[in-house]
């Protein structure tokens, strides 16, 4: 059985458990206040958040940042995940200055009211980092090319809105007209953000401790997890769904085949051609890649040794498809200008403007990662057109 409450809550039925769904805005007070009221009526046996380990922690430990290893984690090679996690970070805390409500509050909210009344917190949702390595692997490079200017650009806009458009969101009919726009232009994407964390939130409910439960979600997951609910529960998708999918073929052969062809190129050249051109062919590749990495490092703000470091590694990291000159780079940035104590504390805040991002020394190790990795991959291409014309 299925009925509706109001614009936002649903109570279901499903085997033997009766289910409160919730539909909420992230950054919305009339969420905060809705997800309290329900929870204390209720008194639920559990209460189920639209979060994973990573971000519950985040939401909750005001100083989770500060625990934050970040040579740690570029070694690893999490520079790209941390710097998209932040990106999208970064959009909602925007719109949360507008409304006064830090992003999330509901859900932290839900979880406090669960600990009031004495409820298990169960969180349903996917890990974040295998959704975006899912999202990204299933991608096609034209998408991920339009992904990333839409991040990019996003730390620049001034996104204005208020409660009466956040009431407008929170409207069915408005937010599946969104997802099916998303579904035209990223049928990937949108398959892996929505329609997969449907089917895992879903699931993840049926399993959650209990008869009554309390599931607070985005609006937009709502129509989807009511779907799914419906249907024949399958335990299995949750395994299926938190697999993180290889590598393309093409992805993982592409990094060796231009400092192949590079080599053979010199080789070429050193055998056969004019060896007055061999040294100019060489000086392009190194003025090229380190120029070009060197200056993306300027534009991230870096640290004039991490300048020099980028001129220096980007010519060999190009021919090594292993370690890429913002390995280097976000290493020697964050061992020398690494962030502090307050740029710890701080992070979530300094999101909020793109000023922030450069004078918050956390993220700026993030973008003296990625430009001075962008400067050196824009070098090689530029190099390796010279590279035909002079050996």
């Amino acid at each position: 059985m299925d009925t509706k409450d109001c614009s936002d809550i649903y109570r279901l039925e499903v085997a033997d458990k009766k289910i409160v769904l919730i539909g909420t805005a992230h950054i919305s007070s009339d969420s905060v206040n809705t997800v309290r009221q329900v929870i204390a009526e209720e008194q639920p046996d559990s209460v189920c958040i639209e979060l994973d380990q990573q971000r519950y922690r985040s939401l909750t430990d005001a100083k989770a940042w500060q625990s934050l290893d970040l040579v740690k984690a570029i070694r690893q090679g999490q520079g790209p995940f941390l710097l998209a996690n932040l990106a999208l970070s970064a959009f909602q805390k925007r719109m949360g200055l507008q409304t006064g409500v830090k992003p999330g509050a509901e859900l932290a909210a839900a979880a406090e009211a669960a600990k009031e009344q004495g409820a298990e917190i169960c969180l349903i949702d996917r890990e974040i980092r295998t959704t975006l390595l899912r999202a990204w692997r299933k991608t096609g490079l034209w998408k991920k090319l339009q992904v990333f200017a839409a991040l990019f650009s996003g730390l620049f806009e001034s996104q204005e809105i208020d409660e009466e458009q956040l009431s407008a969101l929170r409207q069915g009919d408005t937010l599946t007209a969104m997802l099916d726009e998303m579904g035209d232009m990223l049928p990937a994407m949108k398959t892996v953000l929505v329609d997969e964390r449907d089917q895992y939130m879903a699931e993840h409910l049926r399993q959650a401790p209990g008869k009554r439960l309390v599931a607070v979600v985005g609006a937009a997951h709502v129509p989807g997890i009511r779907r799914r609910l419906a249907e024949q529960s399958d335990p299995g998708c949750i395994d299926e769904l938190s697999l993180i999918p290889p590598k393309p073929p093409l992805s993982r052969v592409l990094p060796w085949i231009i400092p192949a062809v590079v080599v053979g190129l010199f080789l070429v050249g050193f055998l056969f051609g004019d060896r007055s051109q061999l040294t100019e062919a060489a000086i392009a590749w190194v003025l090229a890649n380190g120029l070009l990495s060197a200056a993306g490092t300027v534009l991230a703000l870096g640290h004039p040794l991490a300048i020099v470091t980028a001129f220096v590694a980007a010519p060999i990291t190009s021919l090594n498809p292993t370690i890429g000159a913002g390995f280097v780079t976000g290493l020697v940035q964050a061992m020398i200008a690494g962030p502090t104590v307050r740029d710890l504390e701080e992070a979530g805040n300094d999101l909020a403007t793109a000023r922030g991002w450069w004078s918050n020394r956390l993220t700026r190790v993030l973008l003296v990662f990625f430009f001075s990795s962008l400067g050196s991959s824009l070098g090689t291409l530029l190099a390796f057109s010279w590279l035909k014309n002079l050996i």
